[in-house]
């Protein structure tokens, strides 16, 4: 029930019967507080007297009409304070639950574990309010209420911000960035973090926190540097780590070749023939023909070390010879049938047979490692033959710098020889002789054509004094003076023309 109050206001009846009994009580104790203080209390005696307070009644009843007016009113005003300190403290503390939600939301991403030298970005989850709006940068629709991330300059759905890798949703609290391309640290680990070619691991850092790696400077082989001291083995020919998940074909002689080197690999004497014959077309198109038949043997490792014993003169090239040219006569051991593979990538069941070499000119024989690729096999027998060429031609004992360097520049032409890319633009032949020197060669397979880059890309960085030495001033003279004059000046003076 509600009643019209002065002014206007519509007020509870309630309200108001509640204020008055309010009143009343105070006043009744206000007055029986006067009224005690208006008793004066005597010794009784024979005329007693008693005093009342004393006062006029209509004054009393104004009085106690304003007393009435007086609380109402701030009774009401109380009662209207109460009501709005409710509302305040309601309307704070659905705020308060609003921020406390989000700052809970943002707080459910635990971080994953942290790598060394990644750029990181911490997309951070927000409680969308209601009544704004944004547009996702992902698929450029309006996000409207709910959660939604802001990081990048923009804002997206949670469920459009993606890995560009695995294309799947980025939840984590850090991420990294390539370019402008977006991954989960994993993904962006697996893609650009440096693998190990030989174990397949990521690469470890060092103590100072960078990640270090050994690589070959032909193949591009990457590898932790621990491989290099744990008895990896090496391919003999191409000189790449062996992978723990690839066998390479263990040899006889203890050494191993990887399937690349294996597919062309020469493997015994006979087979070796028809390179041969190549190599003397070639001399002959230089007008160096070698007048003599010069005997040509593949031998394994023992066996040509051992030949290199009984040689009185010559220099060899460390760790490992590959070929010799004899001029003494003594007895060596041919390869007479190739080895079969067996169990375990093992060569086995391989024949050889000794070979006695007799002097009849001052070369005897030239002995080529076995099992090695064809372009690596006739580079070597192409710089045999020119040692070859040059003691059957009379060549006084040259230097070891000019004699082995002369001899791996035609090493170097032969290769030239074996690519469509081969002219004179290289320096390497004469005029006269240019045309003649190209061999009509069919397109090589690619693995065979990237093993001859790497064999001319040998001798053209060897660092040794003799061997490297020798063939980059030894290129240069015949770059500058032709092949055939830079020859003349050496028979001449031993040296190379400058």
């Amino acid at each position: 029930m509600y009643v019209l109050f002065a002014g206007g206001n519509l007020i509870d009846y309630e309200q108001i019967t509640f204020c008055i009994m309010n009143w009343i009580k105070k006043v009744f104790k206000g007055c029986a507080h006067k009224s005690s203080e208006g008793h004066y209390h005597g010794h009784y005696a024979e005329d007693r007297q008693f005093y009342a307070p004393s006062g006029s009644g209509d004054a009393w009843r104004e009085h106690e009409n304003e007393e009435i007016d007086r609380a109402i009113a701030l009774s009401l005003l109380e009662e209207s304070q109460k009501v709005r300190r409710v509302k305040d403290d309601k309307s704070q503390l659905e705020d308060d639950e609003q921020l406390a939600r989000a700052i809970q939301e943002s707080l459910n991403f635990e971080p994953p574990p942290q790598y060394e030298n990644v750029n990181t970005y911490q997309p951070m989850p927000v409680h969308f309010p209601t009544g704004y709006s944004r547009v996702c940068a992902g698929c450029n629709t309006e996000i409207g209420c709910g959660r939604f991330l802001n990081c990048l300059s923009a804002f997206w759905h949670p469920e459009c911000f993606r890995c560009h890798a695995c294309n799947l949703p980025i939840s984590d609290y850090e991420f990294s960035m390539s370019g402008n391309y977006r991954f989960h640290k994993s993904c962006y680990k697996e893609q650009y973090h440096p693998k190990c070619d030989v174990c397949n691991h990521f690469i470890s850092t060092n103590p100072a926190g960078l990640i270090e790696y050994r690589a070959h400077p032909f193949w591009m082989q990457k590898y932790c540097p621990s491989h290099e001291h744990d008895g990896t083995p090496r391919c003999c020919s191409c000189e790449r780590m062996e992978p723990h998940d690839t066998g390479y074909v263990a040899l006889n002689d203890g050494r191993k070749l990887c399937l690349e080197c294996l597919d062309s690999a020469v493997m015994d004497t006979k087979q070796c023939q028809p390179l041969y014959l190549d190599i003397q077309e070639f001399y002959e198109s230089l007008d160096m023909k070698v007048e003599q038949q010069v005997p040509l043997l593949l031998v394994e490792r023992q066996a040509l070390n051992d030949a290199r014993e009984g040689e009185k003169n010559g220099h060899y090239h460390m760790p490992e010879t590959r070929g010799l040219c004899l001029s003494e006569e003594q007895t060596v051991s041919t390869i007479r049938r190739r080895p079969r593979l067996g169990t375990g990538n093992r060569s086995m069941d391989m024949i050889t047979e000794p070979y006695k070499l007799t002097r009849r000119c001052d070369v005897t024989a030239i002995l080529i490692l076995y099992g090695l690729p064809r372009l690596l096999t006739g580079s070597i027998l192409a710089h045999e033959m020119m040692h070859a060429w040059m003691r059957l031609q009379g060549f006084r004992t040259l230097s070891q710098d000019v004699e082995e360097g002369i001899c791996q520049v035609l090493a170097h032409m032969w290769l030239l020889t074996q690519f469509d890319s081969a002219s004179d633009s290289n320096g390497a032949w004469t005029s006269s002789s240019s045309s003649s020197s190209r061999l009509k060669k069919g397109k090589r397979p690619q693995l065979e054509r990237k093993l001859g880059e790497f064999f001319k890309h040998q001798i053209e960085s060897d660092a040794s004094p003799v061997y490297g030495d020798g063939f980059r001033a030894g290129h240069q003279a015949v770059y500058k003076y032709g092949l055939r004059n830079t020859l003349e000046h050496i028979r001449m003076t031993g040296r190379f023309p400058h």
